[in-house]
């Protein structure tokens, strides 16, 4: 079923008002400016629990140092792809308050268990945020040919504000859901609308419920959150350390009683690190012929695939 009105249309006139993943505003403290050291490149225990994929070496790719993030946590390193071809000024905004050290012992101030971890607030005020201004929303991008997203499914975009089917599938490794390109000849500008779906792994950004309000708190979600679809802007994802985040302790600061907010040690951009101090993180090329005979092994016996979001993206560590 192709959507007849633009997305963009569409969510003009949604009520985009859900609560989660909300973030406070107004108020400012100072956030500590010291480096931390946080954790070192994985141990080879870590990186041999990840499963031994049988795919040839011309069908993986690296991370762009240069967009990728290392959040490092009591509990190890989450690194994180960035996707700045759908979210450009979110994650330059990510980009620069990493560099600027302004996460450093902040805390993970608000995790919900099956849902998401939001961090950027502080021990003493959860409503902590950067003093840049805020960011217009960058819920979906619009699209033509030249950025491929495969069409694997039919899923509804969001079933709370924008109950419309699209397709799902996946770009650059990403678990993406777009309008089928084929409508692009019903569209003013022949393009379509496409977005970054919230599968587990997902890296968002927090905001009000203004639109246009997001500031520098971020989450990382536990579980599918298929209700902030093109709603909330994902901004990259997780490639390792999904582990590390789902040991966080759940909690609201200043809700729950007793609740004592893990810590983000620090926050660093992958190419401000020695190469030494990196962590080698590849993803199978969701393009490559290797990842269509990896789908395919996960077929049932009709020939359906799993949801997308239930399709893991293969990753493996080089020492």
């Amino acid at each position: 079923m192709i959507m007849k009105l633009s997305l963009s249309l569409a969510m003009a006139v949604a009520l985009a008002t859900t609560a989660c993943a909300r973030e406070a505003e107004n108020t400012e403290v100072e956030s500590a400016s010291a480096v931390q050291p946080g954790a070192p490149t994985l141990s080879s225990a870590e990186a041999a629990s990840l499963p031994d994929y049988d795919f040839p070496d011309a069908a993986w790719r690296d991370l762009d140092a240069e967009n990728t993030i290392y959040v490092e946590t009591d509990f190890g390193r989450i690194v994180v792809e960035l996707a700045p071809e759908f979210a450009p000024n979110h994650v330059e905004r990510m980009k620069t308050l990493s560099r600027n050290l302004f996460y450093n012992r902040l805390v993970w101030h608000r995790v919900m268990d099956g849902f998401m971890a939001q961090g950027g607030g502080a021990a003493n005020n959860r409503a902590h945020a950067t003093d840049l201004p805020p960011m217009n929303a960058e819920f979906t991008i619009r699209r033509g040919g030249e950025m491929q997203i495969s069409e694997l499914q039919d899923r509804v975009i969001n079933a709370r504000a924008l109950p419309q089917i699209a397709k799902a599938g996946f770009w650059n490794g990403f678990q993406a859901g777009t309008q089928a390109l084929a409508a692009a000849g019903l569209m003013g500008d022949g393009r379509v609308d496409s977005w970054l779906l919230h599968c587990q792994g997902a890296a968002s950004m927090a905001r009000t419920t203004d639109p246009n309000s997001a500031r520098s708190q971020f989450y990382l979600t536990r579980g599918d959150a298929n209700h902030l679809n093109a709603q909330y802007t994902v901004w990259g994802r997780i490639r390792y350390g999904q582990a590390a985040v789902d040991a966080l302790r759940v909690g609201t600061l200043g809700e729950t009683v007793g609740f004592e907010p893990d810590v983000i040690r620090s926050m660093r951009v992958a190419a401000d690190l020695p190469e030494a101090q990196r962590t080698r993180v590849q993803v199978l090329d969701t393009n490559s012929t290797a990842f269509t005979t990896y789908l395919d092994t996960l077929r049932n016996g009709s020939g359906e695939l799993p949801d997308v979001c239930d399709i893991t993206v293969p990753t493996r560590i080089l020492e």
